[in-house]
């Protein structure tokens, strides 16, 4: 999952039992990626391997390089993955800071971005793996996003945690011109994600959204904590607003 600058542990398995949305999306996603099938790939934030799988499936003679700050992700991510071997490369790290890995050709990012504060020093990071005139693809939160669940966690008087960075497309678009990316495409697109019951969107929330609020609560806490926020959110859905991005590298770097 996400780059979290460690303001809470995820729960992988409560994780990838939920994450049905987020790899749903994700599929949509991998269809702009242009790939011959033997490219370095990283996937920035790759959760417990859900979408890794699939990508790899696109890379038959290629390798992946799976990378997230989690290192529980991570686990699940190598115990998915395991059957591909040495086409995967593990590793922990935080977007927001350089990160550890050598040059790739492409970079894939879905439901992750967003937990990254600040993208400016994102997208240098991850320009500065990408080969000159790789392809960057990737989906996160984008402005107006969870607008009824911020609502809900504001009028509860602890919006104050929010963990996130829901930029514009024009915001994003003078990042990565900044950070030497060209050829770029950034827009909103609303995603409204339904749910079957109030059981199914508290556990959604409370593994996917409220991990930093509960942090410091007893789980007996948590509980009622997280189902308070799912009984006020008006209907049985979450307004996602996804950006999208796809971009590529400056063959040349600016000046």
């Amino acid at each position: 999952m996400p780059d979290v600058p460690r303001t809470h542990d995820w729960d992988a398995k409560a994780y990838d039992r939920v994450s049905d949305p987020q790899t749903r999306w994700a599929g949509r996603v991998l269809d702009r990626l242009e790939l011959r099938g033997d490219e370095r790939v990283l996937d920035a934030g790759c959760g417990t391997g859900r979408v890794s799988e699939q990508l790899l499936e696109r890379l038959p003679r290629g390798t992946l390089v799976a990378l997230d700050a989690d290192p529980a992700m991570i686990a699940s991510a190598r115990e998915r993955l395991g059957p591909y071997g040495p086409r995967v490369e593990y590793v922990v790290a935080n977007l927001s800071e350089p990160l550890p890995i050598q040059p790739v050709d492409a970079i894939f990012s879905t439901a992750a971005l967003h937990w990254v504060r600040n993208h400016d020093l994102l997208f240098a990071n991850l320009g500065a793996v990408l080969r000159p005139g790789g392809q960057l693809v990737a989906q996160f939160g984008g402005a107006g996003n969870v607008r009824t669940f911020l609502k809900v966690v504001e009028e509860m008087g602890v919006a104050g945690r929010v963990p996130w960075t829901f930029p514009t497309p024009e915001d994003t678009r003078r990042r990565l011109e900044a950070a030497g990316f060209v050829d770029i495409d950034a827009w909103l697109h609303d995603e409204p994600t339904p749910f079957d019951s109030l059981d199914d969107m508290d556990a959604f929330i409370r593994t996917s959204c409220l991990g930093p609020w509960l942090k410091d609560m007893s789980a007996e806490r948590g509980d009622s904590f997280a189902r308070e926020v799912a009984s006020r959110i008006p209907r049985l859905e979450l307004d996602y607003v996804r950006l999208n991005v796809v971009a590529r590298k400056a063959v040349s770097s600016p000046a």
